[in-house]
């Protein structure tokens, strides 16, 4: 794609996320939608991002981490501390204050700059010593993490402690939690595509083989790791200002982690398409069986589990196993396969289709002109 047809791609797609966001929280006129169905789109859209950020490590590289939930903690409440300390300074920038559109702005893309880079060292600090583990030795240590920083947090009074933060300023809306998501999705489809993606397949095939050919095997996890908890730490940026109360340690426990691997697996390990999919699916799905608890309480999570046990024993590669979403899928297949080289030449169709042979002749018997 030409750098003309991507500024004019970013620009649409900005220009649509602020009608979209308007629309959500908002309205046109008269139409209104209802604040709950906004928080399950919103909530959708962090998912997403949490999905396709694992799906870097647990899909492409072939490791098995479930210490999401901690890194979403570390940007989380790393973002919100700048927000609630710091925000009207950061907004006073640019001359107006955090209840304007334009100091929330400005105060949200500091915030989440931060919890990216408050995250990514945090996978750093773990990844370069527990990478060179595999798989439940490595499942084990970002458990261990994940639930040193809850401890941590827990400890903490000027981010709320157990009680949570309760100064969190909700300045979050649906543009910058899908304008994360898009850049989230193209980043790893981005990677997946290029020579990085390549290495990290090698290694989930066979880490040995892959380190006697000369890759880097330790250099690209730890990479890998660290980009995902980047994205894992925005994410929880946005969790964090999204509602009054949204951050509370007991929140972000294994639990948590352990719905984001869901994601991945029903959509299918290693498929972005998947990814985003799952995040969708298990988001709504919940919601939408609530009504059943009216009559039957509890039986909604039954259901759940269910849906979950029943895939898992249909198609355990999940609904897109590793393949992507393209529009190629949209295209309807040829009845007839010319090559390009020759249909193009003059006569190339008739070229193209070899003409009939006579079954005597290539049986080597004479044949009457």
């Amino acid at each position: 794609m030409r750098l003309r047809a991507k500024l004019v791609a970013i620009v649409l797609t900005i220009a649509a996320l602020a009608g979209l966001s308007q629309l959500v929280e908002y309205g046109f006129g008269d139409f209104q939608i209802n604040p709950y169905y906004a928080r399950i789109i919103n909530l959708a859209g962090i998912n997403i991002t949490l999905a396709v950020s694992l799906n870097l490590i647990n899909g492409l590289a072939g490791q098995f981490s479930i210490g999401h939930a901690g890194f979403m903690a570390v940007g989380g409440y790393a973002a919100t501390y700048l927000t609630v300390y710091h925000g009207e300074q950061l907004a006073a920038l640019a001359g107006t204050t955090l209840a304007t559109g334009t100091g929330a702005s400005l105060a949200m893309v500091f915030s989440l700059i931060i919890g990216a880079a408050a995250a990514a060292l945090a996978g750093l600090a773990v990844g370069i010593p527990s990478l060179r583990l595999k798989g439940d030795y490595l499942a084990i240590v970002t458990l261990g993490f994940s639930e040193i920083i809850r401890v941590i947090i827990l400890n903490i009074p000027a981010v709320g402690g157990a009680t949570g933060f309760t100064d969190a300023v909700p300045i979050t809306n649906f543009f910058w939690i899908f304008a994360v998501a898009i850049v989230a999705v193209v980043v790893v489809r981005n990677i997946a595509g290029s020579t990085f993606g390549r290495a990290l397949s090698a290694i989930r095939s066979d880490e040995i083989a892959a380190e006697a050919m000369g890759v880097r095997t330790t250099h690209y996890k730890v990479l890998a790791f660290v980009i995902s908890a980047a994205f894992a730490g925005i994410a929880g940026g946005l969790s964090g200002q999204l509602f009054a109360n949204p951050l509370n340690p007991q929140n972000l426990n294994f639990v948590r982690s352990i719905e984001v691997i869901v994601m991945i697996v029903l959509g299918g390990i290693g498929s972005t398409t998947g990814a985003v999919f799952g995040a969708a699916a298990l988001t709504v799905l919940p919601e939408a069986l609530r009504p059943i608890d009216r009559q039957f309480p509890g039986l909604r999570m039954v259901m759940y589990a269910l849906v979950l046990i029943l895939l898992m024993l249909f198609r355990p590669q999940g609904v897109f196993g590793r393949r992507e979403f393209g529009w190629h899928w949209l295209r309807f297949p040829s009845r007839t396969r010319i090559p390009v080289a020759l249909a193009d030449a003059p006569g190339g169709a008739a070229r193209a289709t070899p003409p009939p042979s006579d079954r005597r002749s290539t049986l080597g018997e004479d044949v009457d002109e």
